[in-house]
């Protein structure tokens, strides 16, 4: 990930918590294989798992699932299956990229310092995400215990936290309410995937670069557009040069 100093987000716990809120993300490998295609990409809602919440180093594990017929699990298999007959890690570094819940153009019509005095301004797009790299373990054999354990804690966590933290139910649906011949059949028909996250990196491009009157330029122009992503946009702008500014009175 390229990262500018004014861009950087560099509190761990941040980062962390970014993928519980937006736990949608795009898993990246590169496997060479002469059965399937070398660099393959599949969106999954993922947990993070870390052994102390109040770490501020401690970078965690990815836990996801993927459907076995998915070409992109048949590559993995494949190539776990090489270091071992019943589970194994993948040899390549993996990575996996979440995207904040709003993105969008920004017009140099927002830029109300710049524009009319040089006129020195272009386009750009703001937006705001998170990149993790690390070893991955693949769950693939199903009959393996150590499989079975891992899919049913995954599949039941994971409809845990969307039913209670995406949803906000308090009630929320469990695996349980399913009958367990349909869940034990289906988790025959999945892998688990568990990252290991070695690099954690994430960036809030929202126009902290600007001084603070064009700043307030792109808030206004958003605020005014009036749809539900471009006010998130205005107000992750406001939180963005706050901290700007607080750091640079700090420094």
């Amino acid at each position: 990930m390229y990262l500018r100093a004014v861009h950087a987000e560099l509190n761990i716990p941040a980062l962390r918590n970014f993928i519980k809120q937006n736990p949608l993300g795009l898993l990246v490998t590169a496997i060479p294989s002469s059965n399937f295609s070398t660099i393959q990409c599949t969106h999954l809602p993922w947990l993070i798992d870390v052994q102390d919440d109040t770490s501020e180093t401690e970078l965690g594990k990815l836990r996801g699932h993927m459907a076995k017929p998915n070409p992109h699990s048949k590559a993995m298999t494949e190539a776990a299956q090489t270091r071992s007959p019943s589970n194994g890690r993948l040899t390549e570094e993996v990575s996996v990229i979440f995207n904040g819940p709003a993105h969008h153009y920004v017009t140099p019509k927002f830029y109300v310092e710049t524009k009319p005095s040089t006129g020195k301004v272009v386009p750009t797009w703001n937006y705001s995400a998170v990149q993790a790299y690390g070893t991955a373990t693949i769950y693939f054999d199903s009959k393996n215990e150590e499989t079975g354990e891992y899919l049913q804690k995954q599949i039941s966590d994971l409809s845990y936290h969307a039913e209670t933290n995406v949803m906000g139910y308090s009630k929320p649906w469990g695996v349980n309410d399913a009958p367990d011949r349909y869940i034990e059949l289906l988790r025959k028909n999945i892998i688990g995937i568990e990252v290991e996250i070695t690099r954690l990196e994430g960036k809030y491009k929202m126009s902290q670069e600007l001084g603070k009157g064009d700043r307030e330029g792109v808030i206004k122009g958003f605020e005014e557009l009036r749809t539900d992503d471009a006010v998130a946009i205005a107000r992750t702008v406001e939180q963005r040069g706050a901290l700007k500014e607080a750091q640079a009175q700090a420094a």
